[in-house]
């Protein structure tokens, strides 16, 4: 008696050991990033960026002391023929400017001193100051004394402050140098602990993958020999169905269906022996009609479990009769085209074909919501092709379950050798096309027979 063989040990621990490790290090390289990322952005953010916004600032500062020490020069020119009081209205629009100047930068102003800021007010302060004493002389006729204030007191004071913004210009350019190496350095550690992580990562993604592979080829094996055993427990299964249904149909047409009839005629004798006009015969009339009635539906019943028209005469006259039985009964408009010269199709191929016809136009009538489809069948040298089409709402693109009509439609394919493809066409709906190879579903008839014998 051979042994089984043990199972094998799952690999889900080893493998969720392995993703806890992998994810646990991009976690925290991923902290790690985000750390170095932050400081960067708070570097730029917080002093080179606020650099160079006050370093435009200071040069609008400087711009304006320039055009004061311009206006100062000619002002002392002995060539102007203008009063010192024609001055006063541009070195008004100039203040207002410096001291909007002055505001925004006092805000950007990130690595100045308290004291340093304070003296650059004050400076600023003064000179104002100066300015409104020498246009207070201009204003009582003393222009001579307000030439020698500007000469001795204003120009020194623009000098004085052109200086100062100009040194700040300089330790706003060296605060912004030292910076850009703080940034080079970040990145050039940030860019090593990347190759470093890459390395581990690519290291621990190869050992992952050689497992899986491993395992996927174990499982692979498995699920090969699981199909084989599938596809060959569904030919017995759709076998023994065939065989249940043909039975019980059988049953249904011979028994049940004699009966009926027997049960009809020895109502239609009774009623002609009874009085005309009498309750009796009306009563026996009425039962008549219930048994022929119970007798069409069993005939139909028999005919949908397994149309014995499909034994008797093939496949394409059980067509012609089914196409439009499923008109009567659903009200779909159902075209029907027969295409290439007929070649005789029997036993199991037959049944699977109308089966799958079957399935399909069900499908129609209970998803679709189409009032008109059509059905083709084309004999053609080295296939047998069916195509069933409606123009409804189509299969949805990801259906959340595959319904097992379809299953067995696609088991009943393969059995015979075929293809079978559900598609939706550019014009809308749904298109089930069968493919059955002539030769394979001639060779399968015969050893379906000789199976259905044994």
């Amino acid at each position: 008696m051979s042994r089984s063989s043990p199972p094998d040990r799952s690999p889900t621990i080893g493998l969720v050991l392995a993703l806890l490790i992998t994810l646990s290090a991009v976690i925290a390289y991923s902290a790690y990033i985000t750390w170095q990322v932050n400081g960067l952005r708070k570097l730029q953010t917080g002093l080179v960026d606020r650099n160079r916004k006050d370093s435009l600032q200071l040069l609008r500062i400087q711009n304006d002391l320039n055009l004061l020490a311009v206006a100062m020069r000619d002002m002392v020119s002995s060539n102007e023929p203008y009063p010192l009081t024609a001055w006063s209205a541009q070195f008004q629009r100039i203040r207002t400017d410096l001291d909007d100047a002055m505001r925004l930068e006092s805000g950007f102003a990130a690595s100045r001193t308290p004291e340093q800021t304070a003296f650059l007010a004050s400076s600023f302060t003064q000179f104002w100051d100066a300015v409104d004493r020498v246009f207070a002389f201009a204003r009582e006729g003393n222009e001579q004394e307000a030439r020698r204030q500007i000469q001795l007191s204003l120009q020194e004071r623009q000098a004085s402050l052109s200086t100062a913004v100009a040194r700040f210009l300089v330790q706003n350019s060296e605060n912004e140098e030292q910076a850009g190496q703080r940034i080079v350095q970040i990145y050039d550690r940030v860019q090593r602990q990347v190759y470093f992580f890459l390395g581990v990562t690519l290291l621990a993604i190869l050992l992952n993958g050689l497992s899986l592979i491993r395992w996927n080829r174990r499982l692979f094996a498995r699920l090969a020999e699981i199909s084989a055993r599938r596809s060959e427990l569904a030919q017995k299964l759709i076998s023994t169905q065939e065989s249940t249904l043909r039975y019980i149909s059988r049953e249904l047409h011979d028994e049940f269906g004699q009966i009926l009839t027997a049960v009809g005629s020895m109502l239609r004798r009774a009623g002609s022996h009874s009085p005309e006009g009498s309750t009796v015969r009306a009563d026996l009339q009425e039962v008549l009609q219930i048994v022929q009635g119970a007798l069409d539906s069993v005939r139909s019943l028999s005919q949908a479990l397994h149309p014995v028209m499909l034994d008797e005469a093939g496949l394409e006259s059980t067509m012609d009769w089914y196409i439009p039985t499923v008109e009567r009964q659903t009200g779909i408009a159902i075209s029907y085209e027969k295409q290439g010269e007929p070649f005789p199709v029997d036993g199991a191929a037959g049944v699977h074909i109308y089966r799958i016809l079957q399935e399909a136009l069900n499908n129609v009538a209970r998803h679709s919501g189409a009032k008109q489809a059509s059905v083709r069948l084309r004999f053609l040298p080295h296939t047998l092709e069916l195509e069933v089409q409606d123009r409804g709402s189509g299969f949805p693109d990801r259906p959340s379950r595959r319904g097992i009509g379809l299953v067995a439609m696609r088991e009943r394919s393969e059995l015979m050798g075929g293809q079978l493809a559900v598609s939706r066409p550019p014009e809308g709906g749904t298109l089930v096309h069968l493919i059955v190879p002539r030769e394979r579903a001639e060779s399968y008839v015969k050893e379906d027979h000789s199976v259905a014998r044994g």
